[in-house]
């Protein structure tokens, strides 16, 4: 009689998500979703509050190391890898969205491109984004991810980098998880080192891009470059 309860209640929720979509979820319905193609025959609804109870929000709970999630929710590895799957698949989904040479054209294209490079990452971390002569991606590096509020950038290692990367110009971006998007003293005085590091092999640093959240600012746009 359980199991049968369970089977209409887990059906009634993808058939809601298949007519509704899962705009119209709220967090604990969408990760008890998630949780029905780890855990067979359970109720997950009190497991989904719990687990996001203990992570203070469904983000959280996405971003939480495997191991954390294992050790405070009580859940077995195969569960915890597949809720923290979610922001590695975030970004990989955008990045086939943008397709495999994106031109980058604009600031704004370049501040949305950004975006997606730091889906769903928590700590400040530093991409050197190589472009051809008509301005298309030949390739975007994760230079460093480093703590919550400091990345050490290396300007020889990104002029061997651009090197490799047979690049034409360069957009460098970096995200802030605090949420500012206003460029520290420390951001503008390494865009001037990396750019002042690529004027011999005649590169140009044509943006900077800082990445807060879903929003940005872009260097060229404030005039800072």
């Amino acid at each position: 009689m359980e199991k049968k309860l369970h089977e209409g209640h887990r059906q009634r929720v993808k058939t809601r998500y298949l007519t509704e979509g899962l705009d119209a979820f709220e967090d604990h319905q969408v990760l008890e979703m998630l949780l029905f193609f780890c855990i067979p025959m359970k109720d997950t609804n009190e497991l989904s509050h719990k687990m996001i109870r203990e992570f203070g929000s469904l983000a959280g709970l996405f971003e939480a190391d495997p191991k954390d999630i294992c050790n405070r929710c009580g859940v077995s590895e195969n569960t915890a890898i597949l809720v923290s799957l979610t922001p590695s698949l975030a970004r990989r989904y955008f990045k086939g969205k943008w397709g495999d040479k994106p031109n980058i054209n604009s600031s704004s294209k370049a501040g949305e491109y950004a975006v997606s490079l730091f889906a769903g990452r928590i700590y400040e971390a530093f991409f050197v984004v190589c472009l051809d002569s008509q301005n298309r991606v030949n390739h975007a590096a994760l230079v460093h991810e480093g703590t919550l509020n400091e990345v050490p950038v290396y300007p020889r290692l990104i002029v061997e980098l651009v090197l490799r990367h047979q690049a034409n110009s360069v957009i460098l971006a970096h995200n802030h998880p605090s949420g500012s998007m206003n460029p520290s003293q420390d951001d503008i005085e390494i865009t001037k080192k990396i750019t002042s590091a690529l004027e011999p092999i005649s590169v140009k640093v044509i943006d900077h891009i800082i990445v807060a959240g879903d929003n940005y600012m872009s260097f060229k746009e404030r005039k800072l470059i």
